[in-house]
């Protein structure tokens, strides 16, 4: 089967406390969107999982979540034989946009469907979080509040469209090193329920006002250049823009007054971005 694995970003993220156990609480608005990876899955009769990917620079052994996705399901539902996996990667690698949980949550979902498993997205959800904090959304998609370590999710009526630019700076942002430097005491926390307030309202400008994300605090100081593509999104008509995640992407979301192009334009005569992609919000259940 093929399947698509969808990229996500954060609307609002906030950052509560760190726990005894090392984990972070958190509190964000998660919103699909529509650049995705493609996975083409097949059942093998070996019990064994092996994998392709157009990027050399990806692992295809034991450290790919693919991998780590399939393993799971093989060892926890014993299975009688292994997949096969082919991936086209679209999705920016170690860009804030989970881009390997939701290659992980896509596999999930095709092996429960190739071997008829049967499971609801409820329950490969509970092993998702084994793989990874983000791979329970990546499984249920759309726009949802994310809270604990990421686990505890409530779906959200969907986002009003618009248009969404995202820009990757051609740099690399160590998740560990933004968590383990962030100090949650003292910094301006976002305001969640306000993002959702306009979520529910349908209020674009609302949600873009509030949208806020602590990790900025830690990745910017470290990584000026997401500043300075924020600056030239902002000066080019978006109407709101941050950071995706621990960074370094940045989106903007535009309205249909062509904004959305002509901040693409300035931002790639910068070369501030090694990576770029106009898209929208993915709606759950979208083909």
């Amino acid at each position: 089967m093929i399947i698509n694995a969808y990229a996500k970003i954060n609307l609002g993220l906030d950052v509560l406390r760190r726990r005894a156990d090392g984990y972070h609480e958190v509190r964000m608005i998660m919103q699909s969107i529509g650049v995705h990876d493609e996975l083409t899955v097949e059942k093998t009769q070996d019990a064994s999982v092996k994998i392709s990917t157009d990027r050399e620079d990806l692992p295809v052994g034991e450290d790919n979540l693919i991998y780590r996705a399939a393993k799971l399901m093989m060892d926890e539902y014993h299975l009688p034989g292994g997949i096969r996996a082919v991936l086209k990667k679209s999705i920016p690698v170690a860009a804030g946009l989970a881009g390997g949980s939701a290659d992980a949550a896509a596999t999930l979902k095709a092996v429960n469907a190739l071997y008829e498993l049967g499971l609801e997205d409820s329950e490969l959800m509970k092993l998702g979080v084994r793989i990874g904090a983000d791979v329970p959304y990546c499984i249920l998609n759309g726009t949802a509040l994310s809270e604990g370590i990421g686990e505890i999710l409530t779906p959200l009526d969907p986002c009003p469209d618009c248009g969404v630019l995202l820009a990757k700076p051609p740099i690399s942002v160590s998740t560990g090193y933004v968590y383990s430097n962030l100090i949650p005491d003292g910094i301006v926390h976002p305001d969640i329920d306000a993002i959702i307030s306009g979520i529910e309202k349908g209020d674009i400008y609302e949600i873009a006002r509030n949208m806020g994300n602590v990790l900025e605090t830690v990745t910017i100081p470290a990584n000026p250049v997401i500043a300075d593509i924020k600056k030239v999104m902002s000066d080019n008509g978006s109407i709101g823009c941050l950071m995706s995640g621990s960074g370094p992407t940045v989106f903007g979301l535009f309205g249909s007054d062509g904004s959305m192009q002509k901040a693409y334009d300035a931002i790639l005569a910068t070369g501030f971005s090694g990576e770029l992609f106009k898209t929208e919000f993915y709606r759950k259940g979208q083909v």
